[in-house]
């Protein structure tokens, strides 16, 4: 007994909160577990972790490294690390205002903070001490490689679609990233979207398509300009079968991809200097999703993304290690 507790006295305590981003209810929008005080673990026990809890994504803060920052974010899947991702930084800098680690300050307080990807900054909008809304800043986007005819049919037989179901709506399948590189495919109805099955998609063909327009992986938002709210511009799906998700409920980065998309294809009308571009997501999940994305320049020319969305706190616990 008293080389157990003696045991237990040498173990760290790793506390971690389990939020609902891009929802204002619990079990709605994406999980996330944010770890705000994760210094002393390993890059495998940070790994082992997210797996462990097996959500789409798990955050990590850290003391920053770069001059100006004012926290570091580690952002993990179950597989590995991403350098950047859209609702872990939502919910991160949620549950950091909710800690008292940000002193908030009406009606907007900015955080900057320190990812894979160089320094981002994040706005909380605070009314009455807490904070209402979280906007982050994404980067503009990078228009890259758009699918050949060849490529589409392929690309629709590992998604057990017709081609015609993405031809018919005669717009391109196109990679971009606003910080992490996906593969955008038009799909003709909202029935067409809601019927793929993410199990059933032949992961390896997907991959291949997608590694011939030099993506990193098969990382797929499929959408139509049909929605099932109307108070929202786009319904989405999300497949990242790559990162060993099969669909995502919910996916900060993609949305802000995606509203690029539609802007710079003029899909949707442009309301420059601002164009809001709202998605839904998850609703073939059970756990409907809203985001807000804001466009900020014109169709030839768009000059920052900003995401935004709700969060729903769920749960909180612990790891001894």
């Amino acid at each position: 007994m008293r080389a157990s507790s003696f045991h237990l006295l040498l173990m760290l305590r790793y506390e971690f909160l389990q939020v609902d981003v891009f929802t204002d209810v619990p079990f709605g929008g994406n999980p996330l577990a944010v770890f705000p005080d994760a210094a002393g673990l390993s890059d495998r026990q940070m790994q082992q972790l997210a797996l462990e809890l097996n959500l789409s994504e798990t955050t990590f803060v850290l003391p920053p490294e770069t001059p100006g920052a004012d926290f570091r974010v580690r952002i993990f899947t179950p597989k590995a690390e991403l350098p950047f991702a859209g609702h872990p930084l939502v919910g991160t800098h949620w549950v950091l205002a909710h800690l008292g680690r940000v002193a908030l300050v009406e009606p907007v307080t900015e955080v900057t903070f320190e990812l894979g990807v160089g320094l981002r900054t994040a706005r909380l909008h605070v009314a009455d001490g807490r904070v209402t809304r979280v906007v982050t800043d994404h980067q503009a986007p990078h228009f890259l490689a758009t699918a050949g005819r060849a490529q589409i049919e392929r690309l629709a037989a590992a998604l057990r679609l017709h081609p015609a179901t993405i031809l018919d709506t005669g717009a391109p399948v196109q990679a971009l990233s606003t910080g992490f590189p996906q593969l955008f495919v038009p799909v003709r109805s909202l029935a067409e979207v809601q019927g793929i099955d993410p199990l059933s998609v032949d992961v390896a063909s997907l991959g291949q398509v997608c590694s011939e327009l030099d993506l990193p992986g098969a990382d797929v938002a499929l959408f139509c300009l049909e929605t099932v709210y109307p108070d929202r511009h786009v319904h989405m799906r999300f497949l990242a079968p790559h990162h060993g998700i099969p669909e995502d409920p919910a996916t900060g980065s993609a949305s802000g991809g995606l509203a690029s998309y539609l802007v710079h294809h003029r899909l949707l009308p442009a309301t420059p200097p601002l164009t809001t571009v709202v998605t839904e997501q998850g609703i073939e999940m059970g756990r409907p999703s809203k985001v807000t994305v804001e466009v900020e320049g014109t169709a030839e020319d768009i000059r920052m993304v900003r995401v935004s969305g709700d969060v729903a706190p769920v749960m909180e616990g612990a790891f001894n290690w």
